[in-house]
This record gives structure tokens, sequence and C-alpha cells, in this order.
């Protein structure tokens, strides 16, 4: 694959494909396909900075690090999951259709993210013990949240306790992780419908 020259505007990674765009979103941008392709340890800042066409001083102005661009290709997913769970967990509907559009949506929105999120899981031992402790606090709020709405369900009889919600959490959860293995945009299901089936087999393991 050819390389980004200084000037940034030639190869595969060349500043024109980012141009227009807020300095972050360049970044942000120029890093993820940059990890996608060569993977997180092999690609260096300079050629962060040449693809966005941008200065090393403006990547460290606004992510400080490598690992900074990393953790936020992954928590702009996580921020925007964790506000539309907490859109659909506070409606005033029954805790099972909760549950339901919740499960639902976060396997749409890991779907519609999927690049984004296998490159962070393929890369985040990588990451240094700060931040890795910031995604792992990030992470579980979200995971917390979620289980409310099976405890919730539990409580009120809706769900069955024979499962403890920790462990329907992980089943839900670590379906969501292998989607990047097996789902093909041009395969024979869309995201809503994955999220539909995903949804349905946690509904069906919690019923009484």
């Amino acid at each position: 694959m050819k390389r980004v020259e200084r000037n940034g505007r030639t190869g595969p990674y060349g500043a024109s494909a980012c141009a227009g765009r807020p300095v972050p979103q360049r970044l942000l941008a120029a890093a993820t396909r940059l990890f996608a392709d060569q993977g997180y340890d092999r690609t260096s800042v300079q050629e962060i900075v040449e693809a966005a066409g941008v200065t090393k001083g403006a990547l460290y102005h606004y992510f400080g690090s490598k690992d900074d661009l990393l953790h936020e290709i992954y928590a702009r997913v996580l921020r925007q999951q964790q506000e539309r769970l907490d859109a659909v967990a506070g409606r005033d509907a029954p805790v099972e259709q909760r549950l339901r559009d919740a499960a639902a949506d976060v396997a749409v929105t890991t779907i519609e993210n999927l690049d984004d999120t296998k490159i962070f899981f393929r890369s985040m031992h990588q990451l240094g013990p700060e931040q890795y402790r910031r995604v792992r606090a990030e992470r579980r709020r979200y995971h917390e949240r979620f289980r409310a709405l099976i405890e919730e369900g539990q409580r009120t009889g809706v769900f069955s306790r024979a499962t403890p919600a920790d462990l329907v959490v992980d089943y839900h959860f670590g379906s969501l992780h292998h989607l990047g293995s097996w789902y093909r945009p041009d395969g024979p299901m869309t995201p809503r419908e994955v999220g539909d089936h995903l949804a349905d087999l946690l509904l069906r393991a919690l019923r009484p």
C-alpha cells in the first residue's frame, strides 16, 4: 500500500479526503482508516497528521496522544449508545418493551459503527493504564444501565429470576462483540433485522 507523501496529498490517505471537516474530525477519520488498514501499533503519529493535512501540534492540541485518538474512536460510539439507552430506559413504557428496544438498538448502532468497534477491541490492550481505566468505566456505566432494566423486570415478575442479571448482560454483549467476525453489509440481514433477532433471543431467555 502506498504511503502518504509529506505533502499529505498522495496515496490512499491524502489530506484531500479529509478537507473541509473540522480538525478533530479530520484526525479521527485519518486515524480510523490507518488503524484499520495498518494496525494501531504500525501507524505513526506522523502518518496520521499527514493523512489529515494538519500538524503534530494540532493533534496534540486536540487529543494529546495516539492513545487518545484510539480511545475517542470508541468513545464517540459509546456516547451515542449511552444517550440512546438513557432515552429508551427513561420512557414511560413497559419494561419488556424498553429492554427489547434497548437490546435491538445497541446491536444496530454497533453494526453501523462496526469498523470503529473492531479497531478498538483489536487494539484496546495497547492503551495506556489511564485510558484503559477510562474505557472500562465508560463501558461499565452503560452495562449497569442496561442491567438495571433487567433487574427492574425481575423485581416486578415480568422476567425470570432464574439467571442472574449480570450473566444475561454478558450473554447479550458477548453476541455483539462477535458481530465483527461474521456480519457483512452485503449479507442476508439488515442491521435492524440482526438487532431484532438478538433482542428476541434475549427476551426469550428472560421469560418466566
